[in-house]
């Protein structure tokens, strides 16, 4: 059939020509390397302005082989020639099992705060991680592969044709993405160099990961994240699932097999097994107890980055205590990081990304004009 104006809208005809540049892209890759393009789908219902496509690529794991994870691509629909500066949006908790990747859910876009950027001419690169949306298990909260996914996630999205991403990045994430994205920023250059990072912006961050699970002062939240980490890791790094009672362990997958929907109660169900695991694990120092206590101790974040950093963190946060992420941004300062610190009032966990989009925008916007880094280290 023919594609014409008066049958098919410009927009579409522009999706249609991306998809099948992007195709004959990947039917020419030979071999699977970091970064390679493995599948791209276009998305026929993108926002007002933006071309997006779901796309698979190639990360390493831990021992060096590659392993295929999934994510969205968001660009500008707006034709240029020119490479776009990029921002390479790393998600807060959905979930550790597969179902739960952000880019399989119909609210990606009202709710994934990146997106803001594509008006002014961005491309937005959103990984899911390994084990959402692709097969094997979820390393949640695990540093060194979930940076390496973010990294080939940038390579990946230079491979869509009608996308036009540059090589030129900034990595910004909230909760589990703020320590995705601080991650990112630790391994950039020694991973991919052949990308140029101008600036990392991470919302409520876990940062020392014991000291974070023990003292988030939501205990229900804090049980929920437990089951979480714990089911999760004890499939990533094939060890037992050894705590509490008998049904304890049990009780910690089913919660984990859930998906967290932003606005939503937790269902009847799941808060009586938080309770129950309350029960169980009320003498039990998770963040002290082995090998749970070495897992927490090797992907919590060092205090080094080679570029700029913005942390924006509320007051009261119950899930990351703001006491906590300020003593890692004092540590950043020490070590002369040039940062940017959002003050948040209020108590709210999971939106401290959206509320402070515009300032982190302007941030990163003058990082990629290479404007002076401002510096909050002497009010911090």
């Amino acid at each position: 059939m023919r594609l014409t104006p008066s049958s098919v809208s410009r927009r579409r005809i522009a999706m249609t020509v991306a998809f099948w540049l992007s195709s004959w892209m990947i039917v020419g890759t030979a071999h699977a390397e970091p970064g390679a393009l493995t599948y791209v789908e276009p998305v026929a219902d993108a926002p007002a302005g933006m071309l997006a496509w779901r796309i698979r690529y190639e990360t390493l794991d831990d021992i060096g082989e590659t392993v295929e994870v999934t994510g969205m691509v968001v660009a500008p629909i707006a034709g240029t020639m020119q490479r776009r500066r990029v921002i390479a949006w790393t998600h807060g908790t959905w979930g550790v099992v597969q179902k739960c990747a952000p880019s399989l859910s119909p609210e990606f876009f009202a709710v994934t705060p990146a997106l803001d950027a594509v008006k002014n001419g961005y491309v937005v690169v959103a990984t899911d991680y390994p084990g959402l949306g692709g097969i094997g298990p979820h390393p949640y909260l695990v540093g060194p592969i979930t940076a390496r996914s973010v990294l080939d996630s940038v390579r990946a999205a230079q491979k869509i044709s009608g996308a036009y991403a540059g090589s030129e990045y900034a990595a910004w994430g909230e909760s589990q993405g703020g320590h995705a994205a601080l991650w990112t920023g630790q391994l950039s250059q020694r991973y991919a160099p052949d990308l140029n990072l101008v600036g990392v912006a991470a919302g409520a961050p876990p940062t020392d990961l014991a000291t974070n699970f023990r003292q988030a002062s939501d205990p229900n939240a804090k049980m929920f994240l437990t089951a979480m980490t714990a089911s999760s890791w004890s499939e990533y790094y094939d060890t037992p699932l050894e705590m509490g009672r008998k049904r304890t362990p049990a009780i910690m997958r089913k919660l984990a097999s859930n998906c967290i929907k932003l606005g939503s109660a937790p269902r009847l169900g799941a808060i009586a097994g938080i309770l129950t695991l309350r029960r169980d694990l009320k003498k039990f120092d998770f963040a002290g107890t082995a090998p749970w206590s070495s897992y927490l101790q090797k992907n919590s974040v060092a205090a080094n980055q080679p570029v700029p950093v913005l942390i924006a963190q509320t007051r009261d946060d119950p899930l990351v205590a703001a006491d906590v992420t300020r003593k890692y941004a004092r540590r950043l300062c020490a070590n002369r990081v040039a940062l940017k610190w959002i003050d948040l009032p209020g108590k709210d966990h999971g939106t401290t990304a959206r509320q402070s989009a515009p300032q982190t925008l302007e941030w990163i916007s003058q990082r990629f004009d290479r404007k002076e880094a401002p510096t909050d280290c002497r009010s911090i």
